[in-house]
């Protein structure tokens, strides 16, 4: 296998690679592309409200808990004088408001933010619905049947028979016998069961479904529209079949899931409860705001279950993410002077110096960094070219001019901060040996090239400097090489390929295009 083939099969795989994992976060782990990107959080309040009759009192509500498509931020409660618990039952938990001595009009809140995103596998595992049958849905339909009167009862036996003749299955079923309750002209049983008006027409589908033995349980939940207020809970109910829990709509009866709706609660039982008050009222309203994403990533990251997010930099103290931040730009640099070098031709005093002082023009602004630049360096060319008259050897040469340097950079903070030019106090971000080494190649470069070799690897120097500074200040670049990583892979892949061009740089196209003339 020849060394080209074996270069680009391992730049292929990089970049493959690279660009899946950036894939995967993108699209499974919900990590924007962009930096300005924002997330809606829907905050819900149910608040209750009710009047105390000067005794003790007991307040019961469920309370939400993981669903698909919908992911939990915070859950708090503002109940004031009263005592808080959370209760665990059957179907969930509830909250439990109590107090000693209630009196008068009193009112309690509860608020949930929740974001919209899938996080949570929706439906339950089979040994969970197999649990739920065996527990909850064995009813005696003896027992069920006393609920309903002699009229009722034909007018159910009537209707499951109809049902019955017109679906093959629990899902169709279901669907046959909401229809049966929505018709403009509803047959003589639906109109007997809804005259009786004891009870409403979901709670009656339930029942009915229920003495099919057909595992049904009441869904409560709400609409994420902005500025809602004083708003109750929307009622639908999901049905068990083999594919899982399936949600109906009482409107529009088939199996349906509107988007942005959060369930409040699963299950048969009440949803509100009171003790020792009357009037109680429960009302919910929705309010949105939005947040930037970049501000909830590590938040979210914590809330995953993915493993694979424990070893993200999100998870490095703030110091350390500040610091990679930093870190991560220097690659973005490193592509740009392989580009300019490589295909471009462009010629510069050291491979990688124009990258360090990128750096610096980042922390002392661009301006002000290319100033001090030419400051540092020309004071320093000057008293190189004095020291080379006493014949001093290269190792105690530079560290004169280390020491050179520095007292340069120490006289220009103080000189600028006594008149007030606080943007000069930045040039202690410049690398001093670099300066150092710097000054040393171009006064070694001049004495053996010329001055005009000095100034064509000075400007190519430069210009190298200022091109990957833009490239590593845009700040989309910034975000993508922090928040994914795995980007090195591809900027890697890159810089092997071009690892490999052997051909003509641009420069020497225009150098040698006379000669094409010829």
């Amino acid at each position: 296998m020849s060394s080209k083939f074996q270069v680009v099969v391992i730049a292929f795989m990089l970049a493959a690679v690279g660009l899946f994992i950036v894939w995967y976060k993108a699209v499974y782990l919900n990590i924007p592309l962009t930096p300005h990107a924002k997330k809606d959080y829907y905050t819900i309040s149910a608040e209750a409200s009710f009047i105390g009759e000067n005794g003790p009192a007991d307040i019961s509500m469920a309370l939400p808990s993981p669903q698909e498509d919908m992911k939990i931020i915070s859950q708090e409660s503002e109940s004031g004088e009263f005592g808080y618990t959370i209760s665990e039952t059957k179907e969930g938990e509830r909250g439990v408001w109590s107090k000693r001595t209630v009196e008068g009009k009193q009112k309690i809140f509860y608020k949930i933010t929740v974001s919209p995103e899938p996080v949570y596998p929706y439906g339950v595992e089979p040994e969970a619905a197999s649990e739920f049958i065996e527990n909850e849905l064995q009813v005696d339909r003896e027992a069920l049947f006393a609920l309903w009167d002699d009229v009722e009862r034909s007018a159910v036996l009537s209707l499951i028979e109809t049902v019955r003749k017109h679906s093959s299955g629990p899902l169709t079923f279901t669907a046959q016998l909401i229809d049966q309750f929505n018709r403009e002209a509803p047959s003589d049983s639906v109109q007997i069961l809804l005259k009786m008006k004891r009870e409403d027409s979901v709670s009656q589908i339930v029942k009915i479904l229920m003495h099919e033995n057909i595992p049904v349980r009441k869904v409560r939940g709400i609409a994420l529209k902005d500025r809602q207020k004083g708003r109750k809970l929307t009622e639908m109910f999901e049905v068990l079949t083999d594919e899982g829990w399936k949600l109906f709509d009482y409107q529009k009866g088939h199996v349906y899931k509107p988007n942005n709706f959060f369930i409040w609660q699963r299950g048969n039982e009440a949803l509100f409860k009171t003790k020792g008050v009357s009037k109680p009222k429960l009302r919910f309203s929705v309010i949105r705001t939005q947040v930037p994403v970049v501000s909830t990533i590590q938040q979210n990251l914590y809330g995953s279950n993915s493993e694979f997010l424990n070893f993200s930099l999100f998870t490095l103290p703030g110091s350390q993410q500040n610091a990679f931040k930093q870190i991560l730009l220097v690659p973005m640099g490193v592509l740009i002077v392989v580009i300019l070098r490589i295909l471009v031709g462009i010629r510069t005093m050291g491979t990688f110096m124009p990258v360090l002082f990128a750096l610096a023009f980042i922390q002392t602004s661009l301006l002000n960094g290319l100033i001090m630049f030419f400051v540092i360096v020309f004071s320093g060319l000057f008293i190189r070219f004095y020291l080379s008259k006493l014949r001093l050897l290269l190792v105690a040469r530079i560290s004169a001019v280390i020491i050179v340097v520095i007292a340069i950079m120490s006289l220009m903070s103080i000189v600028s901060y006594k008149l007030g030019l606080t943007q000069a106090l930045s040039v202690t971000f410049f690398p001093m040996i670099i300066l150092s080494w710097t000054i040393e190649r171009m006064s070694i470069l001049w004495e053996e090239e010329g001055g005009r070799e000095v100034l064509i690897q000075g400007s190519g120097s430069l210009l190298v400097a200022v091109l990957a500074y833009f490239a590593m200040m845009n700040e989309y670049a910034a975000y993508l090489f922090f928040s994914f990583p795995e980007l090195l892979m591809v900027v890697l892949a890159v810089i092997i390929l071009i690892g490999r061009y052997t051909g003509y740089r641009l420069s020497e196209l225009f150098r040698f295009a006379p000669l094409g003339h010829s």
